[in-house]
Formats: C-alpha cells, structure tokens, sequence
C-alpha cells in the first residue's frame, strides 16, 4: 500500500523559486544566484546543474 510522507520531512517538492542558476560559460559550470541581490551564492564543481533551483536563460 502507497503511503503518503508524512508533513514536515524536509523532502523538497518544486524548484526553490528565491534562486536561479545560470551556465558560467568560461568554466561551463553551474552558478547559483540569489533572485533578491543578485549575488552569486555558489558553484558546482561539476558541468551538472542544480537539483531544484530555476533556470536562467
């Protein structure tokens, strides 16, 4: 039987919508941003992108 999770675990359902992340093209890397600021909040070491943030185009 299917149970829902229960409230209050933390499980993240949609994209964080106070974040965008964009494609840094010199290193081909992802970077987060905060919408309110504008600043630069962190980089993946990787080409992937960020789980659950929006994107920018």
């Amino acid at each position: 039987m299917a149970v829902n999770k229960p409230k209050g675990d933390n499980a993240r359902k949609r994209a964080v919508k106070k974040r965008t992340q964009l494609k840094n093209p010199l290193t081909k890397t992802s970077t987060k941003r905060n919408k309110a600021g504008g600043q630069f909040m962190a980089v993946k070491k990787s080409a992937k992108k960020f789980k659950g943030v929006r994107r920018e185009k």
